[in-house]
């Protein structure tokens, strides 16, 4: 993509993060997009419209989060992005678990990226991924976004500074994730803070070991997914937040279902093989939504 581009359009994927044990290290990539269209203007300012989800709660100005990534990354590029036309359509639920914020961010970096004219490949891109996890404190679901199908997430620190990093792993074919969304939406700074200090050492050791596990699961043995989906670290200690998305995990786990807490939730998330959910657990208040893998992640097509 030649340098002083015009505009362009950004398709981001929403992301469940966890996967049980894996907390602030694994993330999928879902099949759920939001698009993001920018285009350079001869006015100076900005114009900010949003539809779909959220589209009556955000900032239409420089407090839009995809406005904020996109200027941070213009900042990092040492680019003027000059006057800007920003659309959003949004199709990830808000508050719920998906990854909405950190696609947002996603949205905005490869916008800024892409009109710079840089390509989101090499040490670009493992720059635009390390600038998308400062926004979140933690690369999971941005690594999803960007990468698309299963990240391992982590951060290196060395002298004060720290860099965050990822590495994509291709999910097995047969995997079918079904997100189970309530109504209710949570805030991830508030299950975040139901969250203790310490866990006991058997409690990290069983989370170790049931992380990794899902790493193979997800790629090469969809039939471990049921113990490679369970979790002593994070969920029960959140349950006042999510008390029937709770009831939801042990339901389908009861009835041989891999199913955990979707990131901060409180939306569910079940890995299957294809079949059916459970006709017994009862899913009243919830939309269930069986959703493809995103096996692409962020998208950046130049706009004429």
């Amino acid at each position: 993509m030649s340098a002083g581009v015009a505009g362009v359009r950004v398709r981001v994927p929403a992301s469940s993060a966890n996967l049980g044990a894996g907390f602030d290290a694994l993330g999928l990539a879902l099949g759920l997009h939001d698009v993001v269209e920018v285009r350079r203007t001869p006015n100076p300012g900005l114009v900010v419209r949003v539809s779909g989800e959220g589209a009556e709660d955000v900032a239409l100005d420089e407090s839009h989060l995809v406005v904020r990534a996109l200027l941070a990354a213009c900042s990092r590029l040492d680019t003027a992005p000059g006057g800007l036309e920003l659309t959003c359509a949004n199709a990830i639920p808000h508050a719920r678990g998906l990854g909405s914020s950190a696609a947002a961010v996603v949205a905005g970096i490869a916008a800024g990226y892409g009109l710079a004219g840089v390509a989101l490949t090499g040490a670009a891109l493992d720059d635009a991924l390390h600038l998308a996890a400062e926004f979140e404190g933690h690369a999971d679901n941005v690594a999803a976004s960007l990468l698309g199908g299963l990240v391992l997430a982590w951060c290196e620190e060395s002298d004060g500074d720290r860099r965050f990093r990822a590495a994509r792993v291709e999910p097995h074919p047969d995997l079918r994730p079904v997100a189970i969304v309530p109504r209710e939406q949570s805030a991830t700074h508030v299950t975040r803070g139901l969250l203790p200090e310490v866990v006991p050492h058997a409690d990290a050791a069983f989370a170790a070991g049931r992380a990794a596990l899902a790493v193979h699961a997800v790629s090469a043995r969809p039939d471990l997914l049921l113990p490679a989906t369970a979790d002593s670290l994070h969920q029960d200690y959140r349950e006042k937040a999510w008390p029937d998305s709770l009831r939801v995990v042990r339901a389908l786990r009861a009835h041989g279902v891999a199913a955990a807490i979707s990131g901060a939730g409180p939306t569910v998330l079940a890995l299957t093989a294809g079949t059916a959910l459970p006709q017994a657990v009862d899913l009243g208040g919830f939309t269930v939504l069986p959703l493809p893998l995103d096996r692409t992640g962020v998208v950046v097509d130049p706009l004429g």
